[in-house]
């Protein structure tokens, strides 16, 4: 039987987020976000988590293609060890929401959490489904301009060129990177059904179908927030 290093991977991962996030406890953060430590040291945990898995997964496709032809049986080393390094990231971020924070203010990342845990999980313990699990890790490409949102808004820099700068691509990447990566999954899930099982597959579907709905929401949250309520307020001036 092949070793399966990814319980070791998920666990120095685990580790290594939780480090990472205590160590930013000992940068300076914007007086502005002082009142909050612990949700500027989650956010910036994050981003640095979105950066690292957003470029590792399109490197994952362009050093192996032939992952992209196969997303089932064919992965590499490098895919299998981003995977697995996600769910470390996931577990960790999990419990800080669950130590921090109430749950009827993260219940819905909690969720999240949960079914991505549980997706990737499979994906890594059963060593099959690695490619399809590194594509839904693209949307990680559109989590580094959500987060750096967040930091803007923590840091006071909503008024900014820059923050409205970021709302644009946000947006942009959100349709790309998130809402059409989880339709093209979707609809492989559904042209490949006879090559899947039963219980893969639903975990598979329901995990998509949740995972949609959520985004749907976020995305109408976002397009309220930065572009029709400053179309609201810019009316109201005039």
């Amino acid at each position: 039987m092949e070793w399966n290093p990814g319980a070791l991977i998920v666990g120095v991962s685990f580790g290594g987020f939780k480090l990472i996030n205590r160590g930013l406890g000992y940068v300076p953060a914007p007086e502005s976000a002082l009142r909050n430590t612990w949700k500027w040291r989650n956010i910036c945990t994050s981003m640095l988590h979105s950066v690292v898995t957003g470029i590792w997964s399109v490197l994952c496709f362009y050093i192996h293609p032939r992952m992209a032809e196969d997303l089932i049986d064919t992965h590499s080393p490098s895919s299998h060890g981003l995977v697995s390094l996600s769910i470390g990231y996931f577990i960790h971020d999990f419990t800080d929401l669950l130590w921090n924070q109430k749950c009827q203010n993260s219940w819905e990342l909690l969720f999240h959490h949960a079914v991505v845990i549980t997706c990737f999980g499979t994906s890594v313990s059963l060593c099959s489904y690695i490619g399809f699990a590194v594509v839904a890790l693209l949307v990680e490409i559109n989590s580094i301009f959500l987060h750096l949102r967040q930091i803007l808004l923590m840091a006071n820099m909503c008024q900014t060129t820059c923050f409205r700068i970021n709302s644009i691509i946000n947006l942009g990447t959100y349709v790309i990177f998130r809402i059409s990566t989880l339709a093209w999954m979707t609809r492989w899930l559904v042209l490949n059904r006879n090559n899947v099982p039963l219980v893969i597959y639903t975990i598979g579907s329901v995990g998509l179908t949740i995972m949609t709905m959520m985004n749907i929401v976020l995305f109408y949250r976002l397009l309220r927030s930065d572009f029709l309520k400053s179309s609201r307020e810019g009316k109201r001036e005039k």
